[in-house]
């Protein structure tokens, strides 16, 4: 039997001083370019804008193609506009070396003429493709956050990581859209975050659960991260509540709890997957929260072996490859219960979604 190898998302002053961090703090520099584009890792810069009709934007900007993260920098931006009756209209963007641009002291990626800069604070957001065009402001009503040290770290030497920093987890957008349809100008709010690591995410994760939700004035970020068998199934949580522009607290006080329920078999993806994902977390105050993930229905289901082709697809399908991504679609509720009472609730619409990279249900037959 294999030793199961050790992983761990620190929280410890020696962790924060060797990473160059400041407990409870975030700098312009951990938003700047961390990784080389070595083989195994990857970057990414991640962008979303809800808005009062309905309409969605997502705009991500890449160091390489996520599903060929062995492979060398190939700059890559690009944009999905989903609109009120669920349309939706996509675009990328691809540039070479020269003509991108990746900043390590602070938040400025260039991809030919798209473009991403902010100071923690505000952002400015270009796209520039062929079908879309969108330009976008974000300025943060919430202070930059990160879950702890803002990574997890696998190996018995810690050789490998995973990091994320929500750099605006709450935030004012405004943008101005151009695409095969007509144009937009949009007012709603937004939020920004930064991924990075050095190892293929199937090599180290299970399967995720990630959602963000603004439910009445409670903002909310939530995912619980469940490790490969090799580093024995750990599981690891993010979470996030601030209500108006204050954080009400986050996982480093140990509180979280993973409640969730209605599990299916999922035939689209061949995967298990819950109806209902629960938190619950207390504050330093002793309050406790409950907040539930209600699934109405799935806006996307991808299995990533799809996404491949030739040699590389059929590589995959031999070494039994499954990896998939589903995105839901319902309703989000908070709750705060005092001597085992609700007394408040609040619910909004909300999208929510399940990554999963490994065998399914491998963590529970093992």
């Amino acid at each position: 039997m294999r030793k199961i190898q050790n992983s761990v998302h620190p929280d410890d002053d020696a962790h924060y001083k060797s990473m160059g961090l400041t407990r409870g703090k975030v700098e312009q520099w951990e938003d700047g370019m961390h990784t080389d584009g070595s083989r195994g890792t990857y970057e990414w810069w991640y962008n979303d804008a809800h808005f009062p009709d309905g309409t969605v934007m997502v705009i991500i900007f890449f160091s390489k193609s996520p599903i060929d993260v062995n492979g060398p920098i190939k700059p890559q931006a690009t944009i999905e506009l989903t609109l009120p009756d669920g349309t939706k209209y996509s675009d990328e963007v691809s540039a070479s070396i020269e003509e991108s641009f990746y900043a390590k002291d602070h938040c400025d990626v260039k991809i030919g003429s798209s473009r991403i800069t902010g100071d923690l604070k505000h952002y400015d957001i270009v796209f520039n493709g062929e079908k879309i065009k969108a330009k976008m402001t974000l300025d943060g009503t919430i202070r930059s956050w990160r879950s702890q040290s803002g990574s997890i770290f696998f190996g018995d030497k810690e050789e490998y990581y995973f990091a994320w920093l929500p750099a605006i987890p709450e935030g004012i957008a405004v943008a101005d859209v151009t695409y095969e349809g007509g144009s937009l100008h949009l007012e709603g709010t937004g939020y920004h975050d930064h991924n990075w690591g050095n190892a293929v995410m199937l090599k180290l994760m299970h399967h995720w659960y990630w959602g963000r939700a603004k439910i009445g004035d409670y903002k909310v970020i939530s995912s619980w991260i469940t490790g490969e068998k090799k580093y024995g199934y750990k599981e690891f949580d993010v979470f996030m509540l601030a209500k108006g522009n204050e954080i009400l607290g986050d996982n480093s006080n140990h509180t979280l709890k993973f409640l969730p329920t209605d599990e299916y078999f999922d035939e689209a993806t061949g995967k298990p997957i819950y109806g209902k994902v629960i938190y619950e977390y207390t504050t330093e105050k002793g309050e406790l929260y409950r907040i539930t993930y209600d699934r109405h229905g799935d806006i996307a289901s991808q299995n990533f072996i799809d996404l491949l082709s030739g040699v590389t697809k059929l590589g995959a399908r031999l070494i039994g490859f499954s990896g998939s991504y589903t995105r839901f679609e319902g309703e989000a509720s908070i709750e705060k219960i005092e001597n085992g009472e609700v007394v408040e609730r609040v619910s909004e619409k909300a999208v929510w979604e399940l990554m999963y990279f490994g065998k399914a249900g491998a963590d529970k037959k093992d």
